[in-house]
């Protein structure tokens, strides 16, 4: 298995979550922004320390695994599991406090 296609496995999920709690209006435009601007800087925080740790050799990637397009020395796959996160705790986060409000309220 590569690891491209476990990612996408997550980021399918992660992005499925995210467009329900878009979709159910538990993520407002505002959530949405501040979601956008959290996987922006997560992002860049990733680019960073993965390209610090690889360029040390504290991680390495099986090369037969993966695509070959690298952000610095980090393979592109490395910049799933951030953005997966940013798009997942959020929705997750927004789903659940609706769900609960709603309990409180009703």
């Amino acid at each position: 298995m590569t690891y491209l296609l476990l990612n996408a496995v997550f980021l399918v999920l992660a992005a499925a979550v995210f467009l329900v709690a878009v979709r159910r209006r538990a993520l407002s435009r505002r959530g949405v922004a501040a979601t956008l601007i959290a996987l922006a800087v997560v992002l860049v925080l990733t680019a960073i320390f993965d390209n610090i740790m690889i360029g040390i050799g504290l991680v390495d990637y099986d090369p037969d695994r993966i695509v070959g397009l690298r952000i610095g020395v980090a393979p592109i796959e490395d910049f799933a599991y951030p953005v997966g996160a940013a798009l997942l705790l959020p929705a997750v986060w927004a789903l659940l406090d609706r769900h609960t409000a709603g309990e409180k309220n009703g």
